[in-house]
């Protein structure tokens, strides 16, 4: 009875941002991945937005984590209680009826980094757990017909990691991922500021900068921002106006490396399916395929068309959700179809 009436609950589990989608409601929370403890007893103060505003401004008791880096756990204790907080807010009842969960994982994680992400959402409540790659949930998401005999590629950039897939008949044909996402674009920016202008500013002024003028390709206008931050010499405060054109020769290198990796996926590609993707284009999800003119830019580079989600940032947590209709669904398609065929 408990199975039955249980909720199947897709999650994100995202080095910046926790989505969660639960099926017949949609996304009922989209959090920052941030979890504020207190110092020793390591009481939680505060989850999501709230402990995003404690970052870097926490007195000597609190400390404001990041449990997620780089796409995988990098605190266990953290992430359970993470998960648990988000899952009592969505579900409110849930620890009469335990939920099942499927969770978006990067490709490139190891069966250690798997396990814990298994282990912390069933200690967080969860009645079963299943994982699933991001990019084959980002895809669902997107609502591309991955369980059809053609070729589809995505690219799902992350906080973390960016994942580039070619996926037909609902499995991945050629994948990879790399550590390296909408994180590395910010770092990049605080590296530039520095050397450039001896200018140290934090991650959250670095993230603002992305937002508001980053860019991949050059635009017809040239945004200004004013940042604040201390000067590296005199350790003074001090404001900089920096333009678009300066972003985006500082977020130069992790752009290449995506578009690099990108066209090696497309390399591996068998001829057949390459036809297809030619055709239909890529398709981008994730917060990092957001920044100004990266579709373009990606577009020229390997002269397939690229087409942003309509939802990027949160595909992956809707196919992780949809992930057991859309399977039923590809389960019932083949039993016809081998019933045809004999």
């Amino acid at each position: 009875m408990f199975g039955i009436k249980s909720s199947d609950i897709g999650i994100d589990l995202g080095t910046c941002n926790t989505l969660i989608y639960i099926r017949g409601r949609g996304i009922v929370v989209n959090e920052p991945s941030v979890v504020a403890v207190e110092r020793g007893t390591k009481k939680v103060m505060a989850v999501g937005a709230d402990a995003k505003r404690m970052l870097y401004k926490t007195p000597e008791n609190i400390i404001a984590i990041r449990p997620m880096r780089d796409g995988v756990i990098a605190d266990l204790e953290s992430t359970e209680k993470m998960i648990r907080h988000f899952i009592s807010k969505a579900l409110p009842r849930y620890r009469f009826i335990k939920p099942r969960m499927i969770i978006g994982i990067p490709s490139c994680i190891t069966e250690v980094e798997k396990r814990a992400v298994e282990e912390s959402a069933y200690k967080a409540g969860a009645r079963d757990v299943m994982v699933i790659e991001e990019s084959r949930a980002a895809a669902i998401g997107a609502d591309i017909p991955i369980f059809e005999p053609a070729g589809h590629m995505i690219c799902d950039i992350g906080g973390g990691t960016t994942e580039i897939s070619v996926i037909s008949l609902g499995g991945m044909v050629v994948t990879n991922a790399i550590r390296l996402g909408g994180d590395e674009f910010d770092e990049a920016i605080v590296k530039h500021v520095r050397s450039v202008h001896n200018l140290i500013i934090g991650d959250h002024m670095a993230e603002r900068l992305k937002i508001e003028i980053g860019n991949a390709a050059p635009s017809e206008t040239i945004e200004k921002v004013e940042i604040k931050g201390t000067d590296a010499i005199t350790g003074l405060p001090r404001r900089l106006e920096i333009d678009s054109v300066e972003v985006r020769d500082a977020l130069k290198d992790p752009i290449t490396q995506i578009i690099d990796e990108i066209k090696v996926i497309l390399g591996k590609t068998p001829p057949e399916l390459a036809a297809d993707i030619v055709e239909q284009g890529i398709v981008m999800t994730g917060g990092g395929s957001l920044l100004k003119g990266l579709p373009k830019l990606i577009s020229k580079e390997t002269g397939v068309p690229v087409i942003l989600a309509e939802n990027p940032l949160e595909c992956v947590a809707l196919g992780a959700g949809k992930y057991f209709e859309n399977i039923r669904s590809f389960d019932s398609t083949h039993t016809i179809y081998d019933n045809l065929n004999g």
